[in-house]
């Protein structure tokens, strides 16, 4: 029962770690500037480590020292936590652009006709071959530390369950199985709820005194503080290690009990894929779990940028709302399976039956939303050529071309920053924070030159948000109560010797065809919707601004196109 307890904080925190960067994507994304193609690679990275290493590993399970394997593996996956932080520690503060001169800059994006010379400095400035540099090494290590955590997360769960499996008495096992699976539902919940904590804070608190910050967490340039959440899971890893070094080889049996092992590997590869039903619903399952890895890694950025939600909000609401859904769903699935002692064919009605329900909610949320707020000369034009982004009303500013610091009209109509407004003053509170911007030449209201608050204009989407959430989390629960019925229909369905490998070719099948390439996928389909750019150094980095009709269109799109595949 202490290997049980063990093994279970063990899955928590290291399910906390993989976790934890899905809920701080889009905050590394606009802090390193890359694109939603490359962080859905990165989050998908430490599948390779794993597929390449799990068939290995569950052949020589039963001749190995389980609890030092498990120790080790450990050990590994703590310090690919650590080393996900890393780049905070090595890369300089967090710079973004700012009207008020301060620590880091002296350069303002205010509108200063007749200053010609001296705007070079803003736009260029990291774009050293060092800051070139430096991007890559950010990138290099968050990669290693991905494929770490895949290869240490190896040993964890087969070793694991095999050994409880071999010790515990025949009665006793399902309960303990049955209380590390839900501790592998949970952790995904607890990890988003941790980046909702986490990203409250300012990313660069130990660099800069609190009055240096001039963001509010609601502010568009804002980034939170992604390493911490790396931090605490990593040194939790590290303390759940520890007891796995004393645990012995063996355990004196609860029960004893035989395990025939026979077959040889390609034929039963081979009869299990020739297995009409397993195959089928391998497949099914394919689809679901490329369905759920594009939503559990890019939704807190598509509630952030459709609901104008801040990155934290977002993260406690799938931690609070979705993910407790599906928990509920696989749940409900089993109890009813047990109620009603189901047969094979009624398992497969119950997954139809579900499917076919979610898929009736899922629907209208395609149409649940809102266009993208009216930015100038991004995705609203008065008068001037579109993709310009000189208005002639700020023609005289000499406005740096990359700068950002979006700010919301009196006409409600949203600019890059004071300078492409043509706003030449700004009104400072006594915090030092601003409080407007006057004497725009862009912002006419009846005439007279109007005003602009700091910060987005957000979509005006708010009162869509509620219906969303609801729609989504009952999608998800009736996508979930096929979930034990499906596994049912695998494990009666195939020669009782084969089990435990056909859960294998399982599993591997699900990580190769769907963990691993659906985050890119879904990362790709969701970067042909960006309407501006950031740049760094000529080359693309995140995306300021996407159409937002479109990213819901072809990310929603994509979720039930699989919702489909999978009924």
């Amino acid at each position: 029962q202490f290997f049980v307890f063990c093994h279970g904080l063990l899955q928590l925190s290291q399910l906390l770690v993989s976790g934890y960067l899905k809920s701080s994507i889009s905050t590394i994304e606009r802090r390193y500037g890359l694109s939603s193609q490359t962080s859905g690679l990165l989050a998908s990275f430490n599948e390779v480590g794993n597929t390449l290493l799990i068939v290995f590993i569950s052949y020589f399970g039963s001749r190995v020292h389980r609890p030092r394997f498990i120790g080790c593996g450990a050990i590994l996956v703590s310090l690919a936590g650590f080393l996900m932080s890393l780049p905070h520690f090595i890369t300089g503060p967090y710079e973004y652009d700012q009207s008020v001169a301060s620590m880091f800059s002296n350069t303002t994006d205010l509108c200063q006709p007749g200053m010609l010379g001296s705007r070079g400095n803003l736009s260029d400035a990291g774009c050293t071959s060092h800051a070139a540099r430096e991007n890559h090494e950010v990138l290099l290590v968050m990669f290693i530390a991905q494929a770490l955590l895949g290869i240490g997360g190896v040993p964890i769960q087969p070793f694991g369950i095999s050994y409880i499996d071999d010790f515990a008495s025949e009665r006793n096992s399902p309960l303990y199985l049955g209380i590390l699976f839900s501790v592998t539902v949970i952790g995904p919940g607890v990890a988003f709820m941790l980046g909702s904590a986490m990203l409250r804070f300012y990313v660069d608190i130990d660099k800069v005194t609190g009055d240096g910050v001039q963001l509010t967490n609601k502010d568009p340039r804002w980034v939170g503080a992604w390493w911490l959440g790396f931090l605490v899971a990593a040194s939790l890893v590290a303390v759940s290690a520890v007891p796995y070094f004393f645990f012995p080889r063996e355990m004196p049996k609860e029960q004893i009990k035989r395990i025939n092992r026979h077959g040889d590997f390609p034929l039963v590869l081979l009869r299990n894929l020739r297995h009409p039903v397993y195959l089928l619903v391998v497949l099914a399952q394919v689809n679901l779990s490329a369905m759920v890895a594009g939503l559990a890694t890019f939704m807190a950025k598509f509630l952030e940028r459709q609901f104008s939600l801040t990155a934290s909000l977002a993260n406690m609401i799938i931690g609070a709302v979705n993910i407790p859904g599906a928990m509920v769903g696989i749940v409900v699935g089993g109890a009813i399976l047990k109620r009603f002692q189901m047969s094979l064919r009624q398992c497969s009605a119950m997954c139809v039956l579900g499917m076919f329900l979610c898929l009736l909610l899922a629907f209208p949320l395609l149409f649940l939303g809102c266009p993208t707020q009216k930015v100038a000369g991004v995705t609203y034009s008065e008068s001037f050529e579109f993709g310009h982004h000189a208005l002639e009303c700020n023609l005289q500013c000499n406005c740096p071309e990359k700068a950002y610091n979006p700010i919301c009209g009196s006409n409600a109509i949203e600019y890059i920053s004071p300078c492409s407004a043509g706003c030449r003053v700004v009104n400072i509170d006594a915090d030092n924070s601003v409080l407007n911007y006057t004497n725009c030449s862009c912002i006419s209201e009846n005439g007279l030159e109007g005003f602009a608050k700091p910060g987005t204009c957000g979509t005006g989407c708010s009162h869509l948000f509620l219906p969303f959430v609801v729609l989504s989390c009952l999608a998800g629960i009736l996508a979930s109560t096929s979930h034990t019925p499906s596994f049912m229909l695998i494990l009666r369905s195939i020669q009782p010797e084969d089990k435990s490998f056909a859960i294998g070719i399982q599993f591997m099948l699900l990580r190769v065809l769907a963990w691993m390439p659906g985050p890119v996928l879904y990362g790709s389909a969701i970067d042909t919707t960006c309407i501006l750019w950031e740049k760094k150094c000529d080359r693309k980095a995140a995306c300021r601004y996407y159409d937002n009709n479109l990213f819901r269109q072809r990310y929603l799109g994509l979720q039930f196109f699989f919702e489909v595949g999978a009924f």
